[in-house]
């Protein structure tokens, strides 16, 4: 049985993430024999906020910002986006990053300034066609925080073995009905 961990979520609601489901299901009815993630090409992509901006020495085009990733320092990232500003978040794929399409991120000198990272547009997510500028967020979430934890685009599978005595598990319904006796939620279908 594969189950959507947003679809049971739909039905019951729960904080547990896709491993502490998988552990509870595990541990209660049915082994978990895996979780797949839809969107495991955005791994690597994290919150970023853009501490300061100015303009790049030498272009006219570029911004030098500096970024706040999580971690403690400041990254040096050179930004060809119009759109970019002070105090706003972005999705950032730092050093050593693979994108969708397999771009990794290195660092590099762009005219003579050093990025450490990227600020990424939509397109470069695979998240639209999008590619004027980079991605503000709207999101409250912590610089270093994972953007797919942030942001409702990635739901996970659970690849479930139902034993043959329970049948009521092969269905989201009943799997939410397991979940829901098992936190002491309430299960409602969604509309």
């Amino acid at each position: 049985m594969n189950a959507s961990y947003e679809w049971l979520r739909a039905f019951v609601p729960f904080d547990m993430s896709p491993t502490e489901l998988r552990d509870l299901l595990t541990s209660r009815c049915a082994t978990v024999d895996d979780l797949v993630s839809f969107r495991e090409d955005l791994r690597d992509v994290v919150i970023g906020r853009v501490v300061e901006v100015k303009k790049h020495p030498n272009s006219d085009h570029l911004w030098l910002t500096k970024v706040d990733a999580g971690g403690g320092t400041l990254l040096d990232v050179v930004c060809g986006a119009a759109n970019v500003s002070a105090d706003t978040l972005y999705p950032f794929a730092p050093v050593g990053a693979v994108l969708p399409g397999g771009l990794k991120i290195e660092k590099k000198k762009i005219r003579g300034e050093t990025s450490e990272g990227m600020l990424c547009s939509a397109k470069e997510l695979g998240l639209g066609q999008d590619h004027e500028g980079i991605m503000a967020l709207t999101v409250t979430a912590e610089p270093g925080s994972k953007f797919l934890q942030a942001m409702p685009i990635g739901d996970t599978c659970l690849v479930i073995d139902v034993l043959p005595n329970r049948p009521d598990l092969l269905s989201h319904e009943g799997l939410a009905r397991e979940i829901a006796a098992a936190t002491g939620g309430s299960v409602t279908r969604p509309e």
